[in-house]
């Protein structure tokens, strides 16, 4: 019992969701005993056996059910891996180690440990419930989930160029009745200032080590200046000049086609003065023609009546 005593200790240890934890004994063995001198086994807060080795052997009969196959014992390290960390196994574990001399079960080490289970939240996500703002307000929503323990804390970071400012809001929760997971959100109506680019960060705060899980931004950008309202009286003047500046185009146009169509050309007098001109011409040519063939003629017949001359007077 002064062995045991002495060798008690406890330690915290902590395993994430679906992974491995480590349950460790811290034995010393400074006594080097073998293992088929020992007996040594694991028990969680409500007694119930995770491991049990037996002089060398191991004893899987004696193992609760819902440890089966999930434990593994590191030799050089007297420590037990337990495997597939659901959050149903945080909790208290108690390592033993007896001696098994000559008169019976000596208990010489103890140990205690603390198991606490993590599961990360996914990474927070805005969605906007509208894709505009109304009244210089936007409505959004953020979301966290599968997640443990629950969180402290979720809220919205507005930033500026100039400022940033937080907007907390009731976190709502939910629990898996199986996994013991949670799924948290809120929602918020945030203030946008419409003449300036704006930057809105959801923010989750996770306890025990105060981690911060930032969102991605959503950035929205800043509105045009807002013209004021033309008039009615000046958009119907604006009508009116331009279906009277339409009218007048029409009409120039349709004005100019008929003075184009009405344009002179050759008249019928001045074309038939012109053909008789040309016929005129024609019957002056062949006279010409004529008067020049009677002159050819006239001058054969005199050219024939000296050659008869002369024949006349050689015959004297």
């Amino acid at each position: 019992m002064v062995l045991l005593l002495s060798g008690a200790a406890s330690l915290k240890s902590q395993a994430y969701f679906n992974e491995t934890g480590e349950l460790p004994c811290h034995f010393t063995n400074s006594q080097n005993l073998s293992l088929d001198e020992l007996v040594i086994f694991w028990q969680d807060q409500d007694n119930l056996v995770l491991y049990e080795l037996y002089r060398g052997q191991e004893k899987p009969h004696n193992v609760n059910s819902k440890y089966m196959g999930r434990t593994s014992f590191d030799q050089a390290t007297w420590t037990l891996r337990l495997h597939n960390v659901q959050i149903k196994d945080k909790g208290s574990y108690q390592c033993f180690i007896h001696h098994k001399g000559p008169h019976g079960l000596v208990p010489i080490h103890q140990m205690s440990s603390d198991l606490s289970v993590l599961a990360n939240f996914s990474q927070p996500e805005i969605n906007l419930l509208t894709n505009h703002t109304e009244n210089s307000v936007i409505n959004l929503t953020c979301s966290s989930t599968q997640g443990y323990p629950e969180p402290q804390r979720m809220y919205m970071l507005l930033n500026t160029k100039n400022s940033t400012t937080e907007h907390d809001a009731d976190m709502k929760k939910s629990q898996n009745n199986i996994t013991e997971l949670y799924n948290v959100s809120i929602r918020v109506s945030l203030p946008i200032p419409p003449e300036t680019n704006v930057s809105i960060v959801c923010v989750l705060q996770l306890e025990p080590s105060k981690t911060l899980l930032f969102s991605l931004p959503c950035n929205i950008d800043a509105k045009p200046p807002v013209q004021p309202p033309v008039p009615d009286h000046i958009l119907w003047i604006a009508a009116l000049l331009v279906t009277v500046v339409v009218v007048c185009g029409m009409v120039s146009f349709v004005t100019l086609r008929k003075r184009k169509k009405k344009q002179p050309g050759p008249s019928n007098e001045c074309g038939e003065t012109i053909k008789m001109n040309r016929k005129a011409s024609e019957q002056t040519k062949n006279r010409a023609e004529v008067h020049e063939r009677s002159d050819d003629a006239q001058c054969d017949v005199n050219i024939l009546k000296t050659a008869s001359d002369d024949n006349s007077t050689t015959d004297f």
